[in-house]
């Protein structure tokens, strides 16, 4: 859980950076201990679902991000 609130206190540029391609996939891992701490099935099948879609979801993150200062879906859903 160490790591969901070291990246819930990130600053909104390293958020930003998060989302880069590549880099993206921290928020995917991110969304799958989250979802597997919380017992939240959604949130972990979304991350399952963003390390298989990673060639796209990035930018979904990013402007998620830029526009709402999180990433979307990182939320219990």
């Amino acid at each position: 859980m160490e790591f969901v609130k070291w990246m819930d206190d990130l600053p909104l540029i390293g958020k930003v950076l998060f989302c880069l391609p590549g880099l993206d996939l921290t928020w995917a891992i991110y969304r799958i201990i989250k979802g597997a701490t919380g017992k939240n099935d959604g949130l972990l099948i979304a991350g399952i679902l963003w390390i298989i879609f990673s060639s796209f979801s990035w930018v979904i993150d990013l402007i998620t991000t830029l526009i709402q200062g999180k990433p979307i879906l990182t939320d219990n859903i």
